[in-house]
């Protein structure tokens, strides 16, 4: 993590406004009855929390792109923005995606490591552009076109601009892993050039 102490702590239910207080019980359903660390930082700011999960809730579940070319998408966002809350967490989504741990770590590679598809590489290609020069290549694009439809390009872009968005947040507001969540795996820390 790039602050061992949160710049912004997660509210408690009892220190939360009504309104973060409504906000967080719809969330908490989802996640077992807990707060993740995340919605506990943006509860300081309900109504952004509120309208912000509108987006990220297409973004992560209304999304045309598959699960797995989503999940691609999160990590390898993730990983180039060094938002190892970002990576724990969808790590575990990923799983749940028909992405094994074996491919997870791959993603740290990035485009060029072996066992990609032209579609897979050409996702965290994308992801790479937009991170590094806001702009997908002519090159990228005309591989994403081959595969994806014009709302699927849209969603290509628009993940990687949420999951960027979210990067910024979490690293920069210091937000902690989750229990039970594992950052960066060890062996991966080395290819961290921060």
């Amino acid at each position: 993590m790039r602050l061992t102490t949160p710049r912004v702590h997660p509210l408690a239910d009892s220190e939360a406004s009504p309104e973060a207080r409504e906000v967080l019980a719809g969330l908490r359903a989802g996640f077992g009855g807990r707060t993740l660390n995340i919605f506990g930082t943006l509860a300081h700011h309900p109504d952004l929390l509120r309208r912000w999960l509108v987006f990220g809730n297409h973004v992560l579940g209304k999304s045309t792109l598959s699960p797995r070319q989503r999940e691609l998408l999160i990590l390898r966002t993730g990983w180039v923005c060094r938002a190892e809350y970002e990576w724990a967490q969808h790590a575990v989504i990923a799983r749940a995606s028909d992405i094994d741990d074996t491919e997870i770590r791959r993603v740290a590679e990035g485009p060029d490591a072996a066992g990609w598809t032209e579609l897979e590489a050409a996702l965290l290609r994308a992801a790479d552009e937009l991170h590094g020069d806001s702009f997908v290549s002519d090159a990228t694009w005309a591989v994403l076109a081959r595969h994806l439809e014009t709302a699927q390009l849209l969603d290509v872009i628009f993940t990687v601009g949420q999951y960027t968005l979210v990067s910024m947040a979490l690293n920069t507001l210091g937000v902690a892993l989750d229990p039970g969540l594992e950052g960066f795996p060890p062996e991966l820390r080395s290819k961290l050039d921060r």
